[in-house]
C-alpha cells in the first residue's frame, strides 16, 4: 500500500477520523484533520503556532473563534450538493470551538502562523469564488475558500468538483521548487470524497525523473499526500469526485509548472468554423 494514501479510521472520542501532521507526512508546513461530530458534540482547540481554516464540509454548527461567534453556520448537508461551504479562519495563538447542531463533517486545515495579525473571521458562501476550469473531459468546478488574495499567513484552501469520467488537476502541474516567480514550493493534501461512496478515483503522483511515480486508487474519505511532483486526478465513470486541497509553503503564492509533455493541451483549441 502506498505511503501517500492516508486512510480514515473510526471516530475517536473527539470525532477525529483522519489526521495528518507535518511530522507524519515527513514535511514542514501542512497539517490536515477531519472530524465527524454528532449533534451536541463540541470540538475545542487552541491553534498555538498554527493558523487554521475550519471548513464545514457538511452539516450545521455554532462556531466561536478569537472572541467572535457565529450561530447556525452551514447549510449543505452533503459535499455533493455543490454549494460553497461556510468556513472559519482562526489565526495562531487563538482558541476555537465548534458545536454540532446536526451530524457534521469538519475539515481542519493547518499551516504555520507567521504573526500576520489577521483576525478570526467567518468565510461565508458568497465570499467563495466559484469558477469553471478546463474544457471537454477536463472540465471541473473550483471553489476558492482561502485563495492568496484573501488574508492569511500560509494557508491556501480550495475545493474541486469533478464530474464522473472527467480529469482534474489536469493537464498535470507541479509546485515543488522554490523558484519564484516561475514556481513556488507548496506541500499539498487532497481529501477525497466519491459519490456514490462505493466508487473510487485515481490519482497519479510523479516527478520528471520518475524517482516518484505512483498511481493510486483512492476511495471515499481517504487523503493523498503530494510532497512533490505532478498530481492529476481522474474521476471514474459513474462516480463524481470531490476533493479539498490544502497547500502551504515558505511563500504564500501558487505558481505552478506544467508537465512539458502535456502542455500542448493548453489553451482550449479554437472551434472550427
Amino acid at each position: 500500500m502506498s505511503d501517500l494514501i492516508v486512510r480514515p479510521g473510526q471516530p475517536d472520542e473527539e470525532g477525529n477520523v483522519l489526521r495528518i501532521t507535518p511530522e507524519s507526512a515527513g514535511w514542514q508546513y501542512v497539517g490536515f484533520e477531519v472530524y465527524r461530530l454528532k449533534p451536541g458534540q463540541t470540538l475545542e482547540r487552541q491553534t498555538e503556532g498554527m493558523e487554521a481554516c475550519l471548513v464545514l464540509l457538511s452539516g450545521l454548527a455554532d462556531a466561536e473563534a478569537g472572541g467572535s461567534s457565529w450561530s447556525r453556520i452551514g447549510g449543505r448537508m452533503d459535499v455533493f450538493e455543490g454549494t460553497p461551504p461556510y468556513s472559519v479562519y482562526v489565526p495562531e495563538q487563538q482558541s476555537y470551538r465548534i458545536t454540532a447542531l446536526t451530524d457534521v463533517e469538519l475539515a481542519v486545515c493547518l499551516a504555520p502562523g507567521l504573526g500576520g495579525g489577521h483576525p478570526a473571521r467567518l468565510i461565508a458562501p458568497e465570499q467563495v469564488g466559484v469558477e469553471p476550469r478546463g474544457y471537454g473531459s477536463m472540465t471541473r468546478r473550483v471553489q476558492n475558500i482561502l485563495p492568496e488574495g484573501e488574508a492569511a499567513d500560509s494557508l491556501l484552501v480550495v475545493e474541486v468538483f469533478t464530474p464522473a469520467g472527467n480529469w482534474s488537476s489536469y493537464p498535470p502541474h507541479k509546485h515543488d521548487e522554490n523558484n519564484l516567480p516561475a514556481e513556488s514550493y507548496l506541500e499539498e493534501t487532497y481529501y477525497h470524497r466519491v459519490n456514490p461512496g462505493k466508487g473510487f478515483a485515481v490519482q497519479r503522483v510523479y516527478t520528471d525523473d520518475l524517482s516518484l511515480d505512483e498511481t493510486l486508487t483512492v476511495r471515499d474519505g481517504q487523503a493523498v499526500l503530494v510532497p512533490r511532483g505532478y498530481h492529476p486526478v481522474s474521476a471514474a465513470p459513474g462516480y463524481d469526485s470531490y476533493y479539498l486541497n490544502v497547500m502551504a509553503g515558505p511563500v504564500r503564492t501558487w505558481k505552478f509548472h506544467n508537465d512539458p509533455a502535456h502542455e500542448w493541451l493548453f489553451p482550449k483549441p479554437k472551434e472550427e468554423a
